[in-house]
């Protein structure tokens, strides 16, 4: 394949003021007879040579980026695979903990509740096992003031009954409001 003297030249100038080239296999082609567009000729296709090896550079380039992308890719997904398991175990720990925090403090709570009855209890009975035993000992002693620890009796059981009634019922109301606050 021949180009037109003047194509040649316009080539040559074009060359010589913008360093742009003819590229490709086309170079191979072109036959000319003058020895300056042979140099141009030579010149391009060293020029393509070049070219190539710096695209076939960049391309080596990317690809081997692109395969420590995808390696850092699979092992962020690994990383975040692992995350995930840990936050669910986590998780379930907490659930975990969390029950056991509330079983304990209902334990806790009843043992306390427990307590606290018992010892009313034994202290109602004791007062009333303190009382009785006045009044029959005022009783058989034949005191006059059998009379007064008699009132005194009947009065100190019937409130004696009435505060362990209201310790129960104020026990069991908070042992209700705080399940229906549990249960909320």
């Amino acid at each position: 394949m021949k180009f037109h003297r003047e194509t040649e030249m316009e080539l040559i100038a074009l060359a010589a003021d913008r360093s742009i080239f003819l590229e490709g296999n086309l170079i191979r082609l072109v036959e000319s007879e003058y020895t300056d567009f042979q140099t141009y000729l030579k010149s391009a296709l060293d020029n393509d040579k070049e070219k190539r090896k710096q695209r076939l550079e960049v391309t080596k380039q990317v690809q081997t980026q692109n395969k420590d992308l995808e390696k850092k890719a699979k092992e962020n997904d690994r990383l975040m695979s692992e995350l995930k398991e840990a936050l669910e175990a986590a998780e379930v720990a907490k659930q975990r903990i969390e029950n056991d925090l509330d079983v304990l403090q209902r334990r806790t709570q009843f043992e306390l509740i427990g307590n606290i009855v018992q010892i009313a209890l034994w202290v109602i009975v004791g007062v009333g096992v303190v009382v009785t035993l006045m009044y029959f000992f005022a009783m058989y002693s034949g005191s006059s003031e059998k009379t007064l620890i008699g009132n005194t009796w009947s009065n100190l059981f019937g409130i004696l009954l009435t505060n362990s009634f209201s310790i129960i019922g104020t026990i069991m109301g908070v042992k209700y409001a705080s399940e229906q606050k549990d249960q909320k």
